[in-house]
Parts: structure tokens; sequence; C-alpha cells
């Protein structure tokens, strides 16, 4: 996490990385650009989540034309170790907590890896977001004991918030999590999700959730879109792919975990999903990896 202060005329940059990005405004006003996008105000308590790989530009204009940039030597760490991103000697008037962030709804769904567009959501200061995102920084360089999932439930405790605040918005970039707000469907889906290689059923998952089969079938296409047995197929695949990325599992095992009874029938499924056999996969990742620590 980076605390951004741009002072009057200046502007800074934050570049590619492969994550969904945070940025929450603690104070000032300004303006902000998405991808290159067009310019939209920036005011206290602004909360942006950016796709992953986006560049996001803010803003503050001077007393001349132009904005000047805050290059790379205004990126180091204060006296506490935070890392702050200002020009010397100049008082800000935007100031801006960003991070890189991943959340899951279970071990396989990320619920804004594959985000398209930004999510943007004003707050209060009652909802006290700042609070908890200083003081997720303030664990993170503390590195203490428990600093993991001390951090972790800071932030969940933000996503939770903007969850809860999607319910009621009119953004189309809530439809997401719109499963979140049907109990009788979430039940269902969690049970998907935490089993993914169970024998599932569209009766016994319509069992699950408290409904008739066709009632479940009509419900959960309109929540999610795809029929259940589909969305179960894609948990399999990720699932799979995540024991074959970060375990040494034989793809026997990883067959029956992901609820396959033989490895053929498994091995075009997974081949059909990604492209290669679990085989290729394992290896061309395990490749990947090796070259990520090299760099």
């Amino acid at each position: 996490m980076t605390e951004i202060l741009v002072p009057r005329g200046y502007r800074a940059e934050m570049g590619r990385i492969d994550a969904p990005g945070i940025h929450y405004n603690l104070s000032g006003q300004g303006r902000v650009s998405i991808n290159g996008g067009p310019t939209r105000p920036l005011a206290p308590h602004l909360l942006f989540i950016v796709p992953p790989n986006t560049p996001f530009v803010i803003e503050v204009d001077g007393d001349g034309p132009g904005h000047k940039p805050i290059d790379r030597q205004c990126w180091k760490p204060d006296p506490q170790g935070i890392l702050r991103v200002s020009p010397p000697d100049v008082q800000p008037e935007v100031v801006q907590i960003c991070g890189f962030f991943n959340a899951s709804f279970g071990p396989s769904i990320g619920l804004f890896r594959e985000l398209t567009t930004p999510v943007v959501e004003q707050f209060d200061p009652v909802d006290r977001i700042d609070e908890k995102l200083q003081q997720a920084m303030a664990e993170i360089l503390k590195q203490e004991v428990g600093m993991g999932a001390m951090t972790a439930s800071l932030l969940k405790q933000v996503i939770i918030s903007l969850v809860r605040r999607s319910m009621n918005s009119s953004q189309n970039w809530t439809e997401r999590f719109s499963i979140l707000s049907d109990r009788q469907i979430t039940r269902a889906f969690a049970d998907m999700v935490a089993r993914p290689g169970a024998p599932h059923t569209v009766a016994s998952l319509a069992y699950s959730a408290g409904m008739s089969r066709s009632a479940f079938m009509a419900r959960f296409v309109s929540v999610l879109g795809r029929s259940p047995m589909a969305v179960l197929r894609d948990l399999r695949m990720r699932q799979a792919a995540l024991d074959l990325r970060t375990t040494s599992t034989a793809v026997e095992i990883v067959a029956h975990n992901a609820g396959y009874e033989s490895r053929s029938s498994f091995v075009r499924a997974f081949k059909a999903a990604f492209g290669q056999d679990p085989t290729e996969y394992r290896a061309s990742s395990q490749t990947q990896d090796t070259e990520s620590a090299d760099a």
C-alpha cells in the first residue's frame, strides 16, 4: 500500500500491476483518469477499484497551465517506513491511499479479478474506510505476529462495506454481487465453491437451497447468467488448476478432487478449458514461477 500526496499543479501516475487496484481519497479535490479515459472529479472519501493492469492518474490544477509529473525520485519510504509518493517541501492538495489486492468468494472466484470497468463509490466519513485502510497500512509496517490475518481482516471490512453499498447502487458493476443478495442461491453456490468435487446435481443443489428443481434452475440462471452445471464445471476447473500450480499431487488425484471419476474425462475437460492438458499446464506454470523468481 502507498500514500499518494499530490500538490496543486502536479500529476501522479500509477502504472500497470497485475492485480485489482484500490484507491481511496482521504482528502482534497482534483481529477482522476483511468486507463487513459476522460477525467472525472475527485473528492474526499471517494473509492475506486480498478481492473488489473489499469493505469490510474491523479491531477490537481495549479495557477498555470499543465501539470508537472511526480517523478520516480519522489517515490520513497518516509521515516516511519510508509511508501510515499510526494514532491519534497510542497503542501499536498490531494492525499490518497493506494494499493493492490485480491478478494475471492471461496478459493476459486475472484470478486474483482475479471473487472472490465472501474468500481466507483462515494463513501461518508462515518463509514470509516480511511481508518481501516490506515490501520491496514500500519499493520504492514509493523510486521508483527498475525500481521497477515489482521491486514486481511481490515481489508475484508472495506470490501464488505463496498458490497453492502452495492446492493442499493444502480451501477452495472454491482451485478457481480447480485448472488450475495439471494440467500437461497448463495447457500447452494457456497456449497459448490467449498466442495467443487462433490457429486452435486441440480436436484441436490436445489435441496440445499430449499427450492424446487425448476424454481432453483430459473433463479440460478437469473442471478449468475449460467446454468448450475456450467458454473460447477468452471469451479472444478479453477480448483484443478490451483492444485496443479501449487501442489505436486498426481493428476489422477487432482481429477478425483475435481469430481471426475476418470483421468481421461478430466484431461478432456481441462484441455477444453485451458488449451493444455494438466501435465503441460503444470510444467508451464512451474516455468513461469521460476522465471519470475529469477527476475
